[in-house]
């Protein structure tokens, strides 16, 4: 991917769910409610002095939630219990908290802030890369060629904060809370002299302990095998909250997409599904690294 999950991201680590993971979650809630008290997203919009198109975006939490807006709304919905209505209030006074990596958004492009956000609440991770080891398992070194060769008008302070940044990130594979991360790489990537010989033997060497851990799964698709996710690299995000929708974040070079339509998720699942058959298992993959990492 070329800038977000390839790499250039940096911040201090805070506990608990993302922002972006916290609006999601109240707005699904507040969905529920909605639905449950059948009021129409219309009428639940023109109570808040908005159009209905307000209300999808504040129940899919795309925007951040205004107290007020809150409040009228589980009035209108039925919610009176004082203790129940305080949670809901407490919830988008959390959504509000600037999340650890907002410090450096002036280096983060604004379309990759809500994926880190996403991405360390996430429980499972999947992902296929074609280009480059993807950006939760790069070396520091290899990470910074990636943004030195994409990014040339970038000075040295720039670089290092991004690199920095995503270095940051892969902190969460080591937590007690860290996803279990699935990745498909093609087997070009490992030819790939990203930064020179030296680099990549590096990465490579890195690789190889990292796929030691048990949360940790990597599978490499061979020449002799053609992908079916024709569109390039894509990532899915798994959580462990059911209030949070899976959703596949495609980059691209000016943004991103985030999708969570059903039919969007059936057809990357079944690609997902098909990747990990044509790759070679994990203990295969290990096998191949070792082999491309003794030839360099």
């Amino acid at each position: 991917m070329a800038v977000g999950t390839a790499g250039d991201e940096s911040g201090n680590e805070q506990s608990g769910a993302a922002p972006t993971a916290r609006r999601m979650m109240l707005g699904a809630q507040l969905r529920r409610l909605r639905e449950a008290a059948e009021i129409s997203r219309v009428d639940a919009g023109y109570a808040i002095r908005g159009s209905e198109s307000k209300m999808s975006r504040l129940e899919l939490g795309r925007v951040s939630f205004k107290e007020r807006d809150i409040a009228d709304l589980l009035t209108m919905y039925g919610v009176s219990d004082p203790a129940e209505r305080e949670t809901y209030i407490d919830m988008a006074k959390r959504s509000y908290e600037p999340g650890w990596w907002r410090r450096d958004a002036d280096v983060i492009p604004s379309w990759f802030n809500n994926y880190i956000g996403l991405e360390e609440s996430a429980s499972r991770i999947q992902s296929y890369e074609h280009q480059f080891v993807p950006g939760l398992l790069q070396t520091e070194d290899y990470a910074r060629a990636i943004v030195r060769h994409g990014l040339l008008d970038l000075d040295n302070d720039e670089i290092d904060r991004r690199v920095a940044l995503r270095t940051r990130r892969q902190k969460m594979l080591a937590g007690p809370d860290a996803p279990q991360l699935w990745v498909v790489i093609d087997e070009s990537v490992l030819h790939r002299p990203i930064g020179g010989h030296k680099v990549l033997a590096d990465q490579l060497d890195a690789l190889l302990e990292l796929t030691k851990s048990p949360r940790i799964s990597l599978q490499i698709l061979t020449y002799n095998h053609t992908h079916n996710a024709a569109g390039g690299a894509f990532t899915m995000l798994r959580f462990a909250d059911r209030a949070l929708p899976t959703v596949v974040y495609v980059e691209h070079l000016t943004g991103a997409l985030y999708l969570e339509r059903l039919d969007d998720m059936e057809a990357y699942s079944r690609a997902l599904d098909r990747l990990a058959v044509d790759a070679q298992t994990p203990d295969e993959s290990r096998q191949l690294l070792a082999k491309v990492r003794a030839e360099i």
